[in-house]
């Protein structure tokens, strides 16, 4: 049996979709992007900017699923340009402890929703 999650402390899901699901102990969230929750605006400052309001969103959804960071088992995470792979992964990075960071894999891909510059969606379990 699934449980929806929701919160508004993360964007709403625009579509057939929801921002979580829970199935057991196992969280699936969609994918992020920059946009701030509270004006429903896009980040468009820098990658590092964007990277940190997707992180951001990120947390709100595992928080209201009552998790954090720390039960993140994997990141997707997809960008518009392989050459932020540096500048994405400083700020990812500081949102996990290195020892106990999560499974991920990152992918340049030809466009994002709003042609954002990043996307990351996770799995996490308690």
């Amino acid at each position: 049996m699934k449980s929806i999650i929701s919160t508004d402390n993360a964007p709403a899901a625009v579509g057939a979709y929801n921002q979580a699901t829970m199935h057991g102990n196992t969280l699936y969230v969609s994918g992020q992007i920059a946009i701030n929750p509270e004006t429903n605006e896009l980040i468009q400052g820098s990658i590092e900017d964007e990277t940190h309001q997707v992180m951001k969103n990120l947390g709100a959804i595992l928080e209201a699923a009552g998790m954090n960071y720390a039960h993140v088992l994997k990141c997707s995470v997809f960008v518009s340009d392989m050459e932020m792979y540096g500048r994405v992964n400083a700020v990812y990075a500081t949102y996990f402890d290195a020892d106990t960071a999560p499974a991920r894999e990152l992918v340049q891909v030809a466009n994002l929703p709003k042609y954002v510059n990043v996307e990351i969606s996770c799995i996490a379990g308690k």
